[in-house]
């Protein structure tokens, strides 16, 4: 599932394609992915003009200028595919709106080509989605703090997250810390990889309980203050290299992300630890039905 960094790569992308572009037209190939499409969505999309595309955990949040938001959750396997009007020129678009023209640089043919965008300067965006766990909603803009899929989650861990917001949570809870980094409640779009990855940079166990990371007085340990840095600094690097690419992720242009190159630790199982002087072996568990790789030697 795309986390944070794979999500932001994607925001940027249709930032700088749909920003200041005004929709003429929307096709839906099916009724639904994972929920229906909102009522009247197409209809009530067209005309209007993009005026922000936000990020919020997982979700994008694209900003128009009758007040509506459009949000977009990638779900397992969704993508946009970006087409600039000239790219656009080489395709046949009359044919039926129930065919995909874009097949071919979509992927799959176009069979999972379920939604389609259009612009006023002639670009095209597609949205391909073959396991439809994408989530699409339609809301007026003061609506978004009561929506149930955004009321839910915790702080975004580069705006308003910090170690003692962290201890805050963390005391007394009893779940290992790799876990509890995987709860959107405690903060946003970390993501397995990257939990995996701050927590061996930091040097603490998956394992250990996230209590123990909070003092008597309520005070984050020097071990989750590095953490908190940590998780910001995996996150930084993996959204400089466009995210991770495992099994089908690629951003608007359809390039792969390239922060997999850089993993220290996630699916390097039996395989020795990267830390200079260590001389571990990086063992692989399973927590919350999730794989975690840590190194039992210098993860304490």
């Amino acid at each position: 599932m795309p986390e944070l960094p794979e999500v932001e790569t994607v925001r940027t992308g249709l930032e700088k394609a749909w920003l200041g572009r005004t929709i003429t037209k929307v096709i839906l190939r099916r009724p639904n992915l994972r929920y229906p499409f909102p009522e009247d969505f197409e209809n009530r999309l067209v005309g209007q003009k993009i005026t922000a595309i936000r990020r919020r955990a997982k979700y994008l949040l694209i900003d128009t200028d009758g007040d509506l938001v459009f949000l977009s959750h990638l779900g397992m396997s969704g993508k946009y595919t970006i087409f600039d009007a000239q790219k656009v020129s080489q395709y046949d678009l009359n044919i039926p709106d129930s065919k995909s023209a874009f097949g071919a640089m979509s992927g799959f043919d176009g069979r999972h080509d379920h939604m389609e965008i259009r612009f006023d300067d002639g670009s095209v965006s597609v949205y391909t989605d073959p396991r439809r766990f994408g989530i699409v909603k339609l809301f007026h803009r003061a609506e978004q703090e009561i929506q149930p899929l955004l009321s839910v989650l915790g702080p975004e861990p580069f705006d308003d997250w910090n170690a003692q917001i962290a201890a805050n949570r963390c005391r007394g809870k009893r779940s290992p810390i790799k876990t509890t980094l995987l709860d959107q409640r405690f903060v946003v779009g970390v993501g397995n990889i990257y939990a995996c990855e701050a927590l061996h940079t930091a040097g603490i166990a998956p394992t250990k309980l996230a209590a123990q990371l909070v003092t008597k007085a309520g005070k984050p340990t020097k071990a989750l203050v590095k953490l908190v840095d940590e998780v910001k600094m995996v996150l930084t690097r993996a959204i400089a290299a466009g995210g991770s690419t495992l099994n089908d992720f690629a951003d608007v242009e359809g390039n792969l992300g390239y922060f997999s190159h850089h993993f220290t630790i996630y699916g390097r199982e039996d395989e020795p630890c990267l830390k200079e002087g260590c001389g571990g072996v990086v063992e692989r568990i399973v927590q919350s039905n999730r794989s975690t790789f840590y190194c039992p030697r210098c993860q304490k």
